[in-house]
């Protein structure tokens, strides 16, 4: 399958950042969001995506929905970004022509993902990080050039990313990553700035 480009930079947000948070970000040049939301109801998450919609769309930048194959579907969002407990990719390309991303956790998963032909996977986490509950330990940044040399999609790296480790990720090889708390601690704004820099080298 033929390789997608993607934003080097996906900005993960909840529920709580639109549209503020958000707006900042897109103004700043982040051109890709995904929303992640875990335990606000469903009417809830569907009404901030929508609202994601309007400004993705007035900023010419991608959205993607994390988990909620169905939101990700009534809002009309670019993508859908699948765990591994979730709808099977399989599944999910019968009815969803969109991108559609795969969280993984080690090389079997990355690779399984690469088979079946989805558009990019998330691999991590690859620091630890505090965004998640039940976060996995951290697989480093030599099991992420691992990944990078295995498989043929993209590779979004993910977890505990911040400016003062991103420059061990590039190390890799990697170009993508997924960013949360390393945007929304301090001034967002400088942050993303910052970011974009550094892949602009």
């Amino acid at each position: 399958m033929k390789k997608i480009n993607l934003p080097s930079i996906c900005f993960i947000l909840s529920c709580k950042d639109v549209p503020t948070n958000t707006e900042i970000a897109l103004k700043a040049g982040i051109k890709w969001l995904q929303i992640r939301e875990k335990d606000l109801p469903r009417k809830t998450i569907l009404y901030s995506t929508l609202k994601l919609r309007e400004l993705t769309l007035k900023y010419n930048a991608l959205l993607t929905v994390n988990d909620y194959f169905d939101i990700a579907v009534a809002s009309e969002a670019d993508g859908v970004h699948l765990g591994q407990e979730d709808l099977p990719l399989e599944v999910a390309k019968k009815f969803f022509h969109g991108i559609i991303g795969i969280s993984t956790h080690n090389l079997e998963e990355a690779m399984e993902a690469d088979r079946n032909s989805a558009h990019y996977i998330g691999f991590g986490p690859i620091f630890k990080t505090s965004t998640k509950k039940d976060a996995l330990e951290p697989r480093g940044p030599s099991m992420l050039s691992l990944i990078q040399r295995k498989v043929n999609i993209p590779v979004v790296a993910i977890g505990g990313i911040t400016l003062d480790n991103i420059e061990k990720v590039i190390e890799c090889g990697c170009r993508n990553i997924a960013v949360s708390s390393g945007i929304l601690t301090g001034n967002i704004e400088k942050n993303v700035e910052k970011f974009i820099k550094i892949f602009m080298k």
